[in-house]
């Protein structure tokens, strides 16, 4: 210890540090990391401790400067350092999980600076360096237009200087910094991260002319849920139509739990034999849709006529056997073994309804160890809230495809084949979308979700059918455009950003810390900028009035 404190005194006294050396070690660590690091390394290391700085005057030399854009770059490296590690590591031990066994082909890498993660991690650091910058300008820049100093300026600029010194200048400013969202390249993520921003702005000013009492007469049953039936109805036409425009997740959820409507394989089935595979099966009720809905003709009893059309020759080996009293083309190759429509839909609840519950169980306890303290303390009703919420989900998903499907047979028996042959598809997604009635007090997330992968697939289906043309970067304008909005919203009304994670990350990318303003009242920017003025000018008015009385 003695050696130690010997050598940090002849550091302390000795020659000034090196200007490069002190500059990146600022833009690099704190000055609690760096007494960290001094105690546990520096300190331990001979060669590194007589040249190495103590922690009194590293903290010292920081403090006397300006340390915002020190601390703003350190926060930006190590936003990149973070995301570029767990991105590198999930491209590590992805294909081993998915590989299941196989070999799989040799890619060969991109240069470092066209690598995907690099690029993400660059473009997320640079949104939170510029953000902070941007935000810090224009909080100074406000509050020295504010002064007398400034009243000529505000005289002949009164358009611009009013937009300056509006409230809300710094936080619409300093949200452009979202267009360095272009720097990852165009891809499926960052459309993905565009419709989260997206609807999650409109999810924050719904609250916030909620909280001004807006909404204040709405019926009882209007909320989120009502989302569902229209993302599940475009969902759902998207499935059977545009199944290139849906997504995947969504497509293997539906697929693997309507083993009742989509007949597999049966067992003894000649090998020789071709079978209908899923997308068969799908693309053959949207061909049967386009054939306004044709009857049912049986071979057994009709064995010289032409029960089939030649453009649904792939269902053959499934609706020849169908039992002969069945009516409609689509009912004889969703439930060929049984002519009733109402006892299928019945029957499909019994026989995924477990697998269902299976599912989310494994997915909602995986997500709820997360709160395992919570299970600890009370683990009676944590276990019974557990419960419920699977539950519901598990009816919610059940009842939504399997109406869904059973929409099939509803609409055969009660419209003419030729009403809205396709379109019924989107009638019949909402039916099942209805479900979401259920869960309408705790679903939002669930049904913000489904809203945005309906968004996705709705513009994708627009856009391969010449509906609409799409923008060159659009999705970072539109990402921009919901940042700005995200931050007016949290200016306005802390409250009405009611995940405290985003509102911490939204202070976070202000410059205001780590913290949550809904939880303290914590003045705007602009207050805090004046108070430290005052704060700084009092100590020399002091002294002038010192002087005086002298």
């Amino acid at each position: 210890m003695a050696s130690v404190n010997s050598s940090a005194s002849a550091a302390s006294s000795g020659k000034p540090m090196d200007p490069v050396t002190l500059n990146a070690m600022r833009y690099s660590l704190s000055p609690k990391e760096y007494q960290l690091l001094h105690k546990y390394l520096l300190a331990r290391t001979p060669v590194v401790q007589k040249k190495a700085p103590p922690p009194a005057k590293y903290e010292r030399v920081v403090e006397s400067s300006d340390d915002f854009n020190a601390s703003t770059v350190r926060i930006a490296l190590r936003l990149f350092g973070a995301s570029y590690g767990g991105l590198k590591l999930w491209e590590t031990l992805a294909p081993m999980i998915f590989a299941r066994g196989k070999t799989l082909p040799v890619v060969k890498k991109p240069p470092f600076w066209k690598q995907t993660s690099v690029r993400l991690s660059a473009s997320l650091s640079l949104i939170l360096l510029f953000h902070r910058l941007l935000n810090r300008f224009l909080v100074r820049l406000r509050s020295s237009l504010l002064t007398d100093n400034a009243k000529p300026f505000r005289g002949r600029n009164p358009r611009i200087s009013a937009a300056l010194t509006s409230k809300l200048a710094p936080v619409i400013g300093s949200g452009l910094a979202g267009l360095f969202l272009g720097v990852y390249p165009a891809a499926q993520l960052r459309i993905t991260i565009t419709l989260y921003m997206f609807t999650r702005s409109l999810e924050f000013f719904y609250n916030y002319i909620e909280d001004l009492g807006y909404m204040k007469d709405r019926p009882w049953w209007f909320g989120s849920w009502l989302l569902m039936p229209a993302s599940c109805g475009q969902l759902l036409h998207a499935f059977v139509f545009d199944r290139d425009c849906f997504p995947a997740s969504y497509g293997n959820l539906i697929i693997g739990n309507s083993k009742t409507y989509l007949q597999g394989r049966p067992i003894d089935y000649p090998a020789n034999f071709k079978w209908p595979t899923t997308p068969d099966i799908v693309d053959s009720l949207a061909e049967i849709s386009r054939l306004k809905w044709p009857i049912f003709v049986s071979p057994s009893m009709f064995p010289n006529s032409t029960t089939l059309p030649k453009s649904l020759a792939a269902i053959n080996p499934i609706t020849s056997p169908a039992h002969p009293t069945i009516k409609n083309l689509s009912c004889a190759l969703t439930h060929p073994h049984d002519p009733s429509c109402v006892r299928t839909y019945l029957q499909f609840f019994l026989e995924a309804f477990p697998g269902i519950v299976r599912y989310f169980s494994i997915l909602i306890g995986a997500f709820s160890l997360l709160r395992i303290q919570a299970f600890i303390k009370t683990p009676i009703p944590a276990f019974s809230r557990l419960a419920q919420v699977i539950l519901r989900n598990s009816i919610f998903v059940t009842g939504a495809i399997g109406t869904a499907w059973g929409s099939i047979c509803l609409f055969q028996n009660i419209m003419p084949n030729k009403v809205l042959p396709t379109k019924r598809w989107i009638l019949g997604g909402a039916l099942g979308g209805m479900w979401a009635f259920i869960d309408r007090k705790n679903g939002r997330g669930n049904f913000l979700f489904s809203t945005r992968l309906s968004l996705d697939s709705m513009w994708k289906v627009g856009v391969k059918h010449g509906w609409w043309k799409g923008v060159r970067d659009g999705d970072v304008l539109l990402f921009t455009a919901s940042l700005v909005a995200m931050q007016v919203i949290y200016e306005l009304d802390p409250k009405a950003v009611n995940s405290p994670m985003i509102r911490k990350t939204l202070s976070l990318f202000r410059g205001d810390g780590f913290i949550d303003r809904a939880m303290a009242v914590i003045p705007p920017p602009a207050v805090l900028q004046e108070r430290d003025a005052k704060q700084q000018s009092e100590p020399l008015l002091e002294k002038d009035e010192s002087k005086k009385t002298a």
